[in-house]
């Protein structure tokens, strides 16, 4: 018998359900498998696999389909996220076309709608607002020269009437600093917006500027709640009044100086402290990576309003000027696209790119500047989310001494509630000269319980 005919034993092999059914191998292809031992020893060795029968149990347990809810089943939906990437991709490709079809190129770098007032007025009033912070630094000073003066008096009379007569002084102090800090305030935010309101018709410059003024009216008030906290652990120290370990690197009224202050300023924290973590050291590439950033998501939001949302919102006006309810759904729906993506693109630059590159310039080490709000189960949780640095100054300065000084968390919360309603009118209606009060609706999920 050749070597290279079916033995008897390869007739006889039983098929396991697994073997794979395989053609007689020629003489040549017998020599070529990499397996194959060569000469005749080798080759009577050799035993082909049997034919492939069916009777394979295809069917031997218990399965559920992927998508069933059925216990100790986990389905992954990854393919379906990928797939609706792919139709929102088609679906704005799309709507890129359109617009270009219908409208051409809209964008035109030279052109400007904004005066030579605006960017004049936009200036001083940028320049002019952070010296409301130097003034509450004098303030702040005035009153750490007074509780240093308190210390004295009660070292050198230690008696009971003479503590009494310090909580008095400390109590008019605070009063007076406090009138002080509140006039300061309402002259930053009163001022700013009186111009922006009146004389600044561009709606990009009014914004910035009534933003800052915002900014350093928040900064005003922590840097008052806060040093207040700390002249009177200084004055009266007891268990109540002890303070964060932190803060023992610059104990009051060490941190009464100008370098804080412009530290403080120059954070990207709305929340005063003496003293904040701080990184070792300063990465330039990472800088430079987060300004590139901010600057082509600066463009980029640029060219879609004014290419896409621009156009929309002016077709918008004869149709809600007539009350056709389809046609407004119709531009409401096409412009919530547009406005989601530039939402988005604004909350990177801002929140990931401008104030990371801020915080690494100044070393600052805590950048929660947000959370994963994109995962948030309610609106509560998303609006304690995605904006960090304002619920932390809200948690901090308005909600918590509300409920310690006996508030109910639910009063506290519309306290908060209102406040911030205030504050998101006054930020976009005072620039667009539009104050109307559907700014409230979107806030009215605060919550920072």
């Amino acid at each position: 018998m050749s070597p290279y005919e079916e033995t008897p034993e390869s007739t006889r092999a039983v098929s396991t359900g697994n073997d794979v059914a395989t053609a007689p191998l020629s003489r040549k292809a017998f020599n070529a498998h990499p397996s194959s031992p060569k000469g005749t020893n080798g080759a009577s060795k050799w035993r082909r696999r049997s034919k492939y029968r069916h009777v394979e149990a295809y069917h031997s347990r218990v399965r559920h389909s992927s998508l069933s809810r059925e216990p100790n089943v986990s389905a992954s939906f990854l393919g379906f996220r990928n797939l609706m990437v792919i139709v929102l991709v088609a679906m704005n490709l799309r709507l890129i076309i359109e617009n270009f079809m219908k409208y051409g190129v809209l964008i035109c770098i030279k052109c400007h709608d904004y005066r030579r007032q605006d960017v004049v007025l936009g200036s001083i009033l940028f320049a002019l607002v952070p010296l409301h912070l130097y003034v509450s630094y004098l303030i702040e000073r005035a009153a750490a020269t007074q509780a240093k003066r308190s210390v004295g008096r009660k070292k050198k009379d230690g008696s009971i009437e003479a503590n009494e007569r310090e909580q008095r002084v400390f109590k008019w102090t605070w009063r007076l600093s406090a009138l002080s800090h509140c006039l300061n305030t309402l002259c930053s935010l009163g001022i700013t917006s009186f111009v922006v309101y009146f004389y600044v018709h561009h709606p990009g410059i009014g914004t910035v500027c009534e933003l800052q003024a915002l900014i350093v009216s928040f900064k005003i008030c922590s840097y008052a709640f806060t040093n207040r906290d700390l002249r009177e652990a200084m004055l009266n120290p007891s268990i109540e009044s002890a303070l964060p370990d932190i803060y023992s690197a610059c104990p009051y009224p060490n941190n009464i100086t100008r370098g804080n202050l412009i530290y403080f300023w120059l954070a990207p924290t709305l929340v005063y402290q003496p003293v904040y973590p701080r990184s070792s050291h300063i990465r330039w590439s990472f800088v430079a990576k987060r300004l590139s950033e901010f600057c082509c998501l600066a463009v980029f939001i640029w060219l879609l309003s004014a290419q896409y949302a621009a156009p929309v919102l002016r077709n918008s006006i004869e149709k809600i000027a007539v009350v056709d309810f389809a046609s407004i759904l119709e531009r409401v729906m096409k412009l919530s696209t547009i406005s989601l993506i530039i939402w988005l693109a604004g909350f990177f630059a801002l929140f990931q790119s401008l104030l990371n590159a801020l915080a690494e310039v100044l070393r600052f080490g805590d950048r929660e500047f947000y959370t994963d709000w994109w995962n948030s189960p309610s609106l509560g949780v998303y609006w304690r989310s995605w904006n960090r640095p304002v619920y932390l100054f809200m948690k901090r300065h308005v909600y918590s001494p509300l409920v310690g000084r006996g508030w109910s968390p639910l009063a506290a919360s519309t306290v908060v509630f209102t406040l911030s309603a205030v504050l998101h009118e006054v930020l976009v209606g005072i620039p667009t000269h539009n104050l109307i009060g559907m700014r409230c609706i979107p806030v009215g999920a605060f919550d920072v319980d």
